[in-house]
């Protein structure tokens, strides 16, 4: 995907990684790095890709628990959903899973479209804690659900490679909404996303 497709201006991507690499006292025209600003908008072509994009589009094509043949009061759960999004406040990569579980109301959602509303929110500068609030919300917009938990665990490039440079820690955030939020049921969904 070139930077351009994806809405992000990549003549001043390039140009401002060139004035980085000088700014560290490199040569942007080595030929180890010539073309190292082209590739950096790349990758922030797909790093930034969510950016001005609804999650709810994901959502929009829907059954009902009858023709889904689901029953009510019935909890939908998708562990291990892989999501890779970057901290804002350091521009470093933090690479997770998400798991969602929602009981539905009346409608059901195809089990990719989960995913995809991940990584639509996912692919822009994010805080985890954010990000696990904001996938929440859009399941509940987009599904009316009776309730919705949302699981994030995740490796963070700016804890592991710079200050603190604890490689082996993850943090994990949770939202819940609606009947979810009560402590017994919200416990039978952790204790469902937890029996991978």
């Amino acid at each position: 995907m070139a930077a351009e497709d994806a809405g992000i201006d990549g003549a001043r991507i390039r140009a401002a990684v060139s004035e980085l690499l000088a700014a560290i006292g490199e040569d942007p025209t080595r030929p180890g790095l010539v073309d190292t600003p082209a590739r950096f908008a790349e990758s922030y072509a797909e790093f930034f890709a969510g950016v001005g994009q609804d999650p709810l589009v994901h959502l929009a094509d829907t059954e009902t628990l009858e023709d889904a043949g689901h029953r009510e009061g019935e909890l939908v759960v998708m562990r291990g959903i892989d999501f890779r999004s970057m901290c804002e406040h350091h521009l470093l990569p933090f690479l997770g899973v998400a798991h969602i579980a929602y009981l539905p109301r009346q409608r059901v959602v195809g089990l990719g479209k989960l995913p995809r509303v991940v990584e639509t929110l996912a692919a822009r500068p994010q805080l985890q804690e954010r990000l696990t609030e904001q996938i929440a919300d859009a399941i509940e917009t987009g599904l009316d659900p009776l309730g919705v938990l949302v699981v994030l665990d995740a490796a963070h490039g700016c804890v592991s490679s710079r200050g603190a440079r604890q490689s082996r820690s993850t943090t994990v955030t949770l939202a819940t909404r609606g009947t979810l939020t009560d402590p017994a049921a919200r416990t039978e969904a952790i204790s469902l996303i937890g029996k991978g």
